[in-house]
C-alpha cells in the first residue's frame, strides 16, 4: 500500500564490475543493505556481469540467481539496474525495477549502442515501452545508457519525478554524459539519478541532479544519497512554467 508520508532517498551507485559475477552481486547487495529505508537505488548498467560476450551462456545463467537475491533485498527499497536475460529465443538487456520483493516493472533496452556492437548480441526493445511508471507513490522513468541521447524519449517521460539512468558510458564521451544528464534534469524539471560504472573504460560520473540543475557527483563515494523532495519539483515547475503539467497524467 502506498504511503504519502514516506521519506524517500535517492541513491546513485558507483562500483567496479569484476569478472566474478557473484562478487559483483555481493557488492551490490552490500550497498543496498547500507542504504536508507525507502531508498530509490540506481546501479550501473549490466553491473553484475558486464558485457561479457565471451562467456554469454554463464551471463544468461546468472540472471536467475540475481533476480532471486534482488527480490529479497528490495523488501523496503526500490532497486533499479539492468540484467542480461533470455526470453524465448531472444536475448535482451532488461532494465528492471525491484520493490517489495517483486519485479514491478521491466523492459528491454530500446536503443542499442551499435557502435559498440550491442545489436550483434541483443534484441532491441520498443520506444513505446519508455514511459513513466509509479512505484511507491513516486513517478519514475528509466533511460538505459545510449537512450539518453534521444530527444523523443525525453518528451515521453517529461512528467516524471525521478529519471533513473543505469549506464555503461564510454570514457571518451564523458562530457556528453555529464552535459546530457544535467540538461535532462533542467528541461524536465525533475531529479535525475545517473549511475555509471567505475570500470576503466567508463566515465565514473555517477551522480544526482536536482530540478534546479544543481549537480552532485559520487566522486570517490560508492553510494551518493540525497533526500527526494516532491515539493522541490512542484516549486520549480511553478516558478519557471515550461508546460509540464502539475497534474499527473494517467499511467
Amino acid at each position: 500500500m502506498t504511503s504519502k508520508t514516506k521519506e524517500h532517498t535517492l541513491c546513485s551507485l558507483l562500483f567496479k564490475t569484476t569478472p566474478n559475477y557473484n562478487t559483483n552481486l555481493q557488492t551490490l547487495l552490500r550497498l543496498v543493505k547500507s542504504s536508507k529505508k525507502d531508498s530509490i537505488i540506481v546501479a550501473p548498467e549490466v553491473c553484475l556481469t558486464g558485457f561479457d560476450y565471451d562467456n554469454f551462456d554463464e551471463v544468461l545463467a546468472f540472471a536467475s540467481e540475481a533476480n532471486k537475491a534482488l527480490k529479497e533485498a528490495s523488501k523496503d527499497k526500490i532497486i533499479i539496474l539492468t540484467i542480461i536475460e533470455k526470453i524465448g529465443d531472444e536475448v535482451f538487456n532488461l532494465v528492471k525495477v525491484f520493490h517489495d520483493g517483486e519485479i514491478v516493472h521491466q523492459r528491454a533496452k530500446a536503443k542499442l549502442f551499435r557502435f559498440g556492437g550491442e545489436h550483434n548480441y541483443f534484441a532491441e526493445g520498443s520506444d513505446e515501452e519508455v514511459k513513466v511508471i509509479e512505484v511507491d507513490g513516486i513517478k519514475i522513468a528509466l533511460l538505459v545508457c545510449f537512450e539518453l541521447r534521444f530527444k523523443n524519449l525525453w518528451m515521453q517521460i517529461e512528467d516524471a519525478d525521478v529519471i533513473a539512468i543505469p549506464s555503461w558510458w564510454g570514457l571518451l564521451r564523458v562530457e556528453h554524459f555529464t552535459s546530457l544528464t544535467k540538461s535532462l534534469a533542467i528541461i524536465n524539471q525533475c531529479f535525475v539519478v545517473a549511475s555509471d560504472s567505475l570500470n576503466s573504460s567508463c566515465t565514473k560520473m555517477s551522480g544526482i541532479i536536482n530540478p534546479k540543475g544543481e549537480v552532485q557527483r559520487n566522486e570517490e563515494k560508492e553510494s551518493l544519497e540525497i533526500p527526494f523532495s516532491k515539493k522541490e519539483i512542484t516549486l520549480m515547475r511553478r516558478y519557471i512554467d515550461v508546460g509540464i503539467s502539475l497534474v499527473s497524467k494517467p499511467l
